[in-house]
């Protein structure tokens, strides 16, 4: 994919379309909408005369037209996004991603985008381009025939006065993300029998090599060796040996305080079958995306190896497959952590919390003082708060809160649910110090959340429960159904402020 930042002469720029966002309220009659009703010979007045355009949020218009002069693009595109004062930058990265999508049905290969939007024009870069590449992200990486391989492969961002150097900063940064994110959603939607813990290792390794990030990969004999009783119980079933990916981000100078370090830890159970307490043979297939925050951190960490931040990340992934074996884990099994703390297994089917127990507990004997845990950990979030907010808890509420905060500047919903010794009172088992679930029926989510919070010990720790938002089961006009990359530019936001 081709980036090119303008600071003026929108309207010549070498595209063959450009893309125009327009807010709701606006009349043909006036700024630059008039101007642009001249080039195209009056049709933005009579699209709005008709009221088949009213800059509604998601409406859009396509006009064709003769250039004249030096104009080379042949098309224009209204993109409505409602109010002005709703027009945040993640908006930004929609819109660019909306008018990729209609455009490239149209089989347009390129455009120039005017985002419209009054900011730091690198951030606007960065969120146009960002929003150009993960909307073209699709399904059907497996399909011989009916491909949606048409692609749009440069983009125009047009933004007026800005300098040169801060939109091609923004234009590079936005290609980083963008792409990073769309590896976290091909990794997401690989078939399980392809995408095994082994592989998934294999693909960690082949990123953090082209990046530079160091990778190390612990084999089952190396977990063992560590006391990993917790997540090898969860492995036992499988034939499909764990792998436990460690990635290692080193700035160059580093600006972190003495001893601080951030880790992210994800929950990569590639195939979740639930174990010997076995799911339903329904809906089971949406069990391959079980290994969706052990991509998010694979994503992100890549896009902290090109944004280069000033201090220093750790990436932990636990991956593992949950089968039914002869030597599967079974019920009322009781292993020992690599803390030491004794498990009742009363559910293999919550073992995303058991691989997370040794997961947290060796991201903190690496030195990491923060650890951001993520996970698909229950379905008792989607209950509670639908695919519109991924849930929060954690030990340290100024983390919790700066990880919300970062979530609203980036179009992501993070909602607390809060954690406290009654409910911690309630994984107390009566045969080893904890058992891996609650009461039936009971705070499902934070039962799992105040599991892992037993194997945190000083460090300051967050877990976002992404099951609700991580998989998207309808397309929206920017991205396709499926994986949505969630949590990725949050998290990203959190490293970057934290120099």
């Amino acid at each position: 994919m081709e980036f090119q930042g303008i600071s003026g002469k929108f309207t010549e720029a070498n595209a063959e379309a450009l893309a125009v966002v327009v807010f709701k309220g606006e009349k043909a009659g006036s700024g630059l909408l008039k101007d642009l009703d001249a080039l195209v010979g009056g049709s933005i007045a009579a699209v709005f005369k008709s009221e088949d355009f009213k800059g509604d949020k998601g409406q859009t218009a396509l006009l064709r037209f003769s250039p004249k002069g030096k104009v080379k693009a042949r098309s224009l595109m209204l993109l409505g996004v409602g109010e002005k004062a709703d027009y945040t930058l993640p908006e930004v990265a929609a819109a660019s991603g909306c008018a990729t999508r209609y455009l490239r049905t149209r089989n347009h290969k390129n455009f120039a985008f005017l985002p419209r939007h009054e900011g730091n024009s690198t951030a606007i870069a960065q969120a146009s381009a960002q929003g150009f590449v993960t909307s073209q992200f699709e399904l059907d990486k497996y399909r011989t025939k009916d491909k949606k391989d048409k692609i749009v492969s440069k983009l125009v961002v047009c933004i007026d006065g800005a300098k040169p150097a801060d939109l091609n900063k923004g234009l590079e940064r936005g290609k980083a993300v963008g792409d990073s994110m769309n590896l976290t959603r091909d990794l997401a939607n690989e078939p399980p029998n392809i995408l095994t813990p082994t592989e998934m290792a294999n693909r960690a390794a082949k990123m953090a090599k082209e990046t530079g990030l160091k990778c190390e990969i612990l084999d089952e004999a190396k977990m063992i060796k560590l006391g990993m009783g917790s997540l090898m119980s969860v492995s036992i079933g499988s034939e499909q040996p764990a792998k436990l990916i460690v990635l290692r981000y080193t700035p160059a100078k580093s600006t972190a305080k003495k001893g601080e370090m951030l880790a992210l830890v994800g929950k990569g159970i590639t195939f979740d079958t639930g174990g010997i307490s076995l799911k339903p043979g329904e809906g089971m297939d949406a069990m391959k995306y079980d290994m969706s925050g052990g991509a998010t951190v694979i994503g992100t960490m890549r896009a902290i190896a090109l944004l280069k931040p000033t201090v220093p990340v750790l990436g932990v992934i636990a991956a593992v497959e949950n089968m039914p074996d002869g030597k599967a884990s079974r019920p009322s099994d009781v292993v020992t952590a690599m803390t030491g703390k004794t498990i009742e297994i009363l559910n293999t089917d919550a073992e995303g919390r058991l691989i997370l127990a040794d997961a947290v507990a060796y991201a903190e004997k690496q030195g990491a003082t923060r650890i951001v845990d993520m996970a698909t950990l229950t379905g008792a979030v989607i209950v509670a708060l639908g695919d519109q907010n991924t849930g929060i808890m954690g030990n340290d509420q100024g983390l919790v809160d700066e990880i919300i905060e970062f979530g609203k500047e980036n179009g992501e919903g993070f909602w607390q649910l809060p954690l406290s010794k009654e409910y911690s009172k309630q994984i107390k088992s009566d045969i080893a110090d904890i058992k891996n679930i609650g009461p039936r029926g009971k705070a499902g989510t934070i039962m799992g959340a105040v599991f892992i919070q037993e194997f945190v010990d000083k460090a300051k720790w967050a877990h976002l429960d992404i099951a609700g938002t991580a998989w998207s089961d309808s397309a929206k006009p920017h991205q396709s159904k499926g994986p949505t990359g969630v949590a990725i530019r949050t998290l990203l936001t959190l490293v970057e402020k934290s120099q």
